[in-house]
């Protein structure tokens, strides 16, 4: 259970098995206040990865050239 702590700047804070977290506030949900419970679901988006390991090639190529 992820619970919004408090807000310090432009950070809340989430309390999550006794530990604190901060997160950007731009990534939580607008209207949110102390003491609600958030959920968090984290993905990896296959298509970005693939583009960066993409350019990560390209450009160790270009390093690398004979």
């Amino acid at each position: 259970m992820f619970i919004i702590d408090r807000f310090e700047g432009e950070y809340a804070l989430i309390e999550y098995k006794r530990r604190i977290f901060h997160i950007p506030k731009m990534l939580v949900p607008k209207g949110v206040k102390p003491g609600d419970v958030i959920n968090i679901l984290i993905t990896v988006d296959q298509e970005a990865t693939a583009r960066r390991k993409q350019s990560i090639e390209q450009l160790a190529g270009q390093v690398f050239e004979d």
